[in-house]
């Protein structure tokens, strides 16, 4: 195998992933970003077994295992408390081999940044362009500076400006109708190693455990993606679950505002493609997807492993190896998308006669359900 150069554009999860995942297979790798402070976009997320999976593969499974939440239970509630229902996680667990991490993401970008070297993240570099001559790529950044590498990694968000590039034309973003606050807090809705989800009126609120406390986040369906967006997160969500349960009503009264992030969450029809010539795109650049099945972060190191694997043999060339990746992540990621949606239009209410009907089915629900949906996620990856 010959060493590679890669340019990786931002430095998010998926970024870090690859660039990780590359250093480790003996490449080197320039991480660029826009920003000139490295802060994670949202306080928490949901990592999954097939997330935790690809982080064993690189060598970090015992750094994600000591920053991450113990997570033994889930219990659904209805807005007044009541249990719809509650099981044990155990089953998953025996069947892929790996528990889940819901952990802070300031613990996995340090635990990814450690790992890469912070001298191979160059911060205040905003890529304007890139120039693909067959041989190499520029990466043209506003600040006038311009790297030469062997490929590119566009690892660059939702808004990529590289997406264009790789699939020819522009990606119409699709509002899923609802709005997401989400942070970090002391206490949970529920126990101290359970997923606790409060359910009505298509919203939702629920806390999972991670290190030193517990991760929140609130959905509510609202037909303007930007209202809301800017008012006081403890103004807006007492509005929203007014009359709720107490425990959420404590949780609203907890929760730090200057700390709170709001997103209005999107999606957009499956890509075709994830590289052209010596470009690739990965993460949420190729595939954003509804956080209800939490498969956004697992996805994006999914591609970062994918992606050093097709790397290990350039004998056809560097191009060949990316059609390869592309090749092996777009029927993957197609489906989580496809799921990911169908599933916020259930919970949030799209249909509300089918939303109330699942309400119904959480209330008979032993779990197996629910185990069986998650596992469909991670046994069909490339590490199941």
């Amino acid at each position: 195998m010959k060493p590679l150069h890669a340019i990786i554009v931002g430095a998010g999860i998926g970024g870090l992933t690859a660039a990780v995942a590359l250093r480790r297979d003996g490449h080197s790798v320039t991480v660029l970003d826009q920003t000139r402070e490295l802060r994670p976009a949202g306080a928490g997320i949901s990592l999954w077994s097939n997330g935790v999976k690809v982080l064993n593969a690189l060598g970090l499974g015992d750094a994600i295992a000591a920053v991450g939440g113990r997570m033994d239970w889930v219990s659904y509630l209805d807005r007044d408390g009541k249990q719809l229902c509650h099981f044990s996680l155990d089953p998953l667990v025996e069947r892929v081999a790996q528990r889940p991490y819901p952990v802070r993401r300031t613990d996995l970008q340090n635990l990814l940044l450690d790992a890469v070297g912070v001298e191979h993240v160059l911060l205040g570099q905003r890529c304007v362009k890139v120039d693909d001559d067959g041989d190499g790529v520029i990466v043209a950044t506003e600040s006038g500076d311009r790297f030469g590498a062997d490929l590119v990694i566009a690892a660059d968000g939702a808004n990529s400006r590289l997406r264009s590039y790789v699939v020819g034309h522009g990606t119409e973003r699709e509002y899923l109708g609802y709005q997401n606050w989400n942070g970090l807090v002391r206490r949970s809705l529920g126990g101290p190693d359970e997923w606790t989800v409060f359910l009505g009126e298509a919203k939702r609120v629920s806390t999972m455990p991670v290190r030193d406390g517990f991760y929140f986040f609130f959905d509510v369906p609202l037909d303007d993606p930007d209202i809301d967006a800017t008012r006081p997160a403890p103004d807006v969500l007492a509005e929203h679950f007014d009359g709720w349960a107490p425990a959420v009503q404590d949780l609203i009264a907890n929760i730090d505002p200057a700390t709170t992030t709001n997103v209005a969450i999107h999606t957009h029809t499956p890509l075709g493609r994830f590289s052209r010539g010596r470009v690739a795109i990965m993460g949420d650049a190729a595939h954003t997807t509804a956080p209800d099945l939490g498969q956004g972060g697992c996805q994006a190191m999914e591609d970062a492993l994918v992606l050093a694997r097709s790397l290990r043999d350039t004998r056809a060339g560097v191009v060949e190896a990316l059609e390869r990746y592309s090749a092996e992540r777009v029927p993957r990621t197609e489906q989580i998308i496809v799921r990911a949606a169908d599933r916020a239009r259930v919970t949030h209410g799209h249909d509300p006669l089918e939303t109330e009907a699942w309400y119904r089915e959480l209330a008979t629900e032993d779990g197996s359900r629910i185990i069986e949906g998650i596992c469909r996620s991670i046994e069909s990856g490339p590490l199941a």
